[in-house]
């Protein structure tokens, strides 16, 4: 009541925290491996009272709907929002959409847009440096975004753990997903997979996790679901005919919506079954009650579909 009689939402000053993901990624890892990686080492709190500025070459590398993904989960770790200065790949996703500047217009805004990157000299509150080179595929265990390891790196053991909060969270985990720390998630076996949400069902999420899928099926017992993140994407995913090879390897092609990110319109995972999922979060009972949910990126999704079980993507993008 006291927003709709003020007409204000009073926050507090943001404190500022800058990214750098520095070196290269390599293949078969995604924009969402990034931000799991940096979860899993710096936690659901790190960006905590902060705005978010994503930087170094391995950001400026990517394309925007990747750069997409990564803002998107920057709620995940506390921020408020997060930021990518913008650049010629933006100006060039930008340009000639139906909303944007045109003729002279067009000009004076890009002049104005190559204002708006950070000084050489401006100082953060903050500042991360993130190694791009030692990223592999990322998969979540537990039940926060943190809790994620690479698909070939072993569960971590509670026991080591000195915080007693983290600790006894780490065993609830545990608990709840039906796993134990020393192993590693490839060969878990999943009932369902599922491609969508607003963190990762883009056009080239969907080519992504299609370049995956393309000549094989789903795996016997496995429920697979390809959910555009909204119509236009639908419609342009469609035109590329990426529809059929979903169809074609089993998956459902479903209307845009958010579906099983949040178990709406009956989209649930049952109670003790297992998903991976493009989604952003995982945590209890969030694609349904007792639901078990791994976070991946699209093509990591797509290769457990057609596997059966969480596996290396690069095995399938590189069989020999």
């Amino acid at each position: 009541m006291h927003v709709v009689a003020t007409q204000a939402l009073l926050v507090r000053k943001q404190k500022q925290l800058r990214i750098n993901f520095n070196g290269r990624i390599g293949a078969g890892v995604s924009s969402k491996d990034m931000i799991l990686y940096f979860m899993a080492r710096h936690g659901v709190t790190a960006g905590t009272g902060c705005t978010v500025e994503y930087a170094g070459p391995a950001i400026h590398a990517l394309p925007i709907e990747a750069r997409m993904t990564i803002c998107n989960m920057s709620i995940e770790f506390g921020s408020r929002c997060g930021i990518v200065a913008p650049d010629e790949t933006t100006f060039e996703y930008v340009a000639n959409r139906p909303y944007a500047p045109k003729g002279a217009l067009w000009d004076r805004a890009l002049a104005e847009w190559r204002t708006l990157a950070s000084d050489a000299n401006a100082v953060f509150d903050r500042e991360v440096d993130i190694d791009c080179n030692d990223i592999r595929p990322q998969v979540t265990w537990g039940n926060t975004p943190q809790d994620g390891v690479a698909i070939d790196e072993a569960l971590p053991d509670p026991t080591s753990v000195a915080d007693s909060g983290r600790r006894q969270a780490l065993e609830r985990a545990y608990n709840y997903m039906h796993l134990s720390p020393g192993r590693t998630l490839e060969g878990v076996p999943i009932d369902i997979a599922f491609i969508g949400s607003c963190t990762n069902s883009r056009l080239s999420d969907l080519e992504e996790a299609a370049q995956v899928i393309r000549g094989r099926k789903v795996a016997k017992g496995v429920t697979a679901l390809a959910v555009p993140g909204s119509m236009a994407v639908k419609a342009a995913a469609e035109a590329k005919g990426l529809d059929k090879i979903f169809v074609e390897a089993g998956f459902e092609w479903r209307h845009a919506g958010c579906s099983m990110c949040v178990g709406s319109n009956g989209d649930l995972v049952p109670p003790g079954k297992r998903s991976i999922s493009t989604t952003n979060r995982n945590f209890e009972h969030r694609q349904g009650p007792h639901s078990r949910t791994h976070l991946a990126g699209p093509a990591m999704v797509a290769a457990a579909a057609v596997s059966g079980c969480i596996t290396d993507v690069r095995k399938l993008l590189n069989p020999h």
